[in-house]
């Protein structure tokens, strides 16, 4: 037993830092949607056996980050019109009831990590990186999810944080705007939250999921 375990948990924790690696090598752009994912290149670049590589690329691939093809291997993720509405309107749910939630929960120390998180997106210029308008965005809401002290909520939501990721960042590529529309629209919605009013955050919540999801809906991507 004691043996099994000594052998497993380097495994894992290998698979992981390769699910880390792509998912940041995903975000900054480093890899374009629709690349060829090669296991062998992969494992010789992280230094690592093909076994963790396999492994991560079937995490990603069942979080549609990916695309595992029969025969021909695995492929980043081409984002196409079905996925975008898909996820909102899912995102959606999860924000609008996440938000209710937190608008009787939020704590001091959750008002107060929002801030720092505001504060950061209040300075950013427009020279600012997408990935780090990704981070800053999804700090924020991560925020709201623990506040909202709901365990299964949390799950779905870290189930697709990183298609969150992924969309954000596309949106954010595409219009550059986030200096501008960042920090108003995310201390809209922390405003919101601090009155305690449940109905008015979810109704915050939903009026802020509209705005990504239209500028997404404005790109020219492939129906599915």
């Amino acid at each position: 037993m004691t043996m099994a375990s000594s052998v497993e948990a380097p495994r894992a924790a290998l698979s992981d830092h390769v699910v880390q690696v792509l998912r940041d090598k995903m975000a900054s752009g480093e890899l374009q949607p629709g690349e060829h994912l090669r296991e062998l290149e992969l494992a010789s670049q992280l230094k690592v056996s093909r076994g963790p590589v396999r492994e991560a690329l079937a995490l990603l691939a069942r979080e549609g980050q990916i695309e595992i093809r029969r025969h021909r291997g695995a492929f980043v993720s081409v984002l196409t019109k079905r996925d975008v509405e898909e996820v909102h309107t899912l995102r959606a749910a999860l924000e609008a009831l996440a938000a209710e939630r937190a608008a009787t929960r939020m704590t001091p120390e959750h008002f107060a990590e929002l801030d720092e998180v505001l504060a950061e997106m209040k300075v950013t210029s427009g020279s600012v990186k997408p990935q780090d308008a990704v981070r800053l965005d999804l700090a924020f809401h991560d925020v709201i999810y623990r506040a909202a002290d709901h365990t299964r909520l949390s799950w779905v939501w870290t189930s697709i944080r990183s298609q969150v990721s992924f969309f954000l960042l596309t949106r954010n590529i595409n219009f550059p705007d986030f200096p501008t529309v960042g920090y108003p629209e995310h201390h809209e919605l922390r405003t919101v939250l601090a009155s305690g009013d449940p109905a008015a955050a979810r109704v915050a919540a939903q009026k802020h999921m509209s705005g990504a999801y239209s500028r997404l809906s404005e790109l020219e991507l492939p129906e599915q």
